[in-house]
């Protein structure tokens, strides 16, 4: 069954966001020197303890409003087949918003949309992507 693996923090200052959460609730947060652009790795605990960790980036579009419905975390569920899900999501309503993309050396990740309009990710473990 898949299960929920990843989540994403976005804030218009990452270092003050990453500031409160160390504060607030003593996670670890440090910058991941990375290709793809700004990006901090939040570890909310143990590894062998339950629950997931996730991430922190800079917001890419205007922040939510007062009033709004949440759109704080985005969060990425541990898929087998990419590939696959993309299909399901499709046919049960959803869109595909970011196609699949390599994160190298780490596995395949794309976003989606529910019929909801909510977004979140799906992601394949895979060494050897490119």
């Amino acid at each position: 069954m898949p299960r929920v693996v990843h989540f994403e923090i976005h804030a218009d200052d990452p270092d003050r966001a990453a500031a409160f959460y160390r504060a607030v609730f003593d996670w670890r947060i440090d910058k991941w020197d990375s290709d793809a652009g700004e990006y901090w790795l939040v570890a909310t605990g143990a590894d062998d303890a339950p629950g997931i960790n996730g991430g922190l980036m800079r917001r890419r579009g205007p922040p939510p409003t007062d009033g709004a419905p949440l759109n704080a975390f985005g969060c990425t569920v541990d898929v087998d087949d990419v590939d696959a899900y993309a299909g399901r999501v499709e046919a049960s309503g959803g869109a595909i918003t970011v196609p699949k993309m390599a994160v190298p050396q780490v596995g395949w990740v794309a976003y989606a949309k529910d019929t909801e309009g909510n977004i979140f990710g799906m992601f394949q473990t895979d060494e050897n992507a490119r």
